[in-house]
C-alpha cells in the first residue's frame, strides 16, 4: 500500500458483527478489517469497469474486440519495456 487514505464507515451491526465473525475465525489480527475493505473495493470496481466496458462494446463484433485488446495490450508491453514514443 502506498499513501494511505483515512475512511469513516457506517454499516448496520450485522454487517460488522459478521465481518468481525468472519475475521476472528480466519484468526484475525490488527490491520484485517482494512484489508478486507480494500480488497473488497477493489473487487467492486473491477466489477463494475468490466461491466461498464462489456456495455460499451455490447455491439462489437467479437473479432474487432479481440484486435482491440491485442492492440492494447502491445501498447502496454511496449510501455512496460521503454519502447514506447514520447
Amino acid at each position: 500500500m502506498s499513501e494511505l487514505a483515512r475512511w469513516s464507515l457506517t454499516v448496520s451491526r450485522e454487517t460488522d458483527v459478521a465481518l468481525r465473525t468472519l475475521l476472528a475465525t480466519r484468526g484475525g489480527r490488527k490491520g484485517d478489517l482494512s484489508r478486507f475493505v480494500e480488497e473488497a473495493v477493489s473487487r467492486e470496481v473491477l466489477r463494475q469497469t468490466a461491466n461498464d466496458v462489456r456495455a460499451r462494446t455490447v455491439d462489437l463484433d467479437e473479432s474487432d474486440v479481440l484486435r482491440l485488446i491485442d492492440e492494447e495490450l502491445g501498447l502496454v508491453r511496449a510501455e512496460a519495456n521503454g519502447d514506447a514514443l514520447s
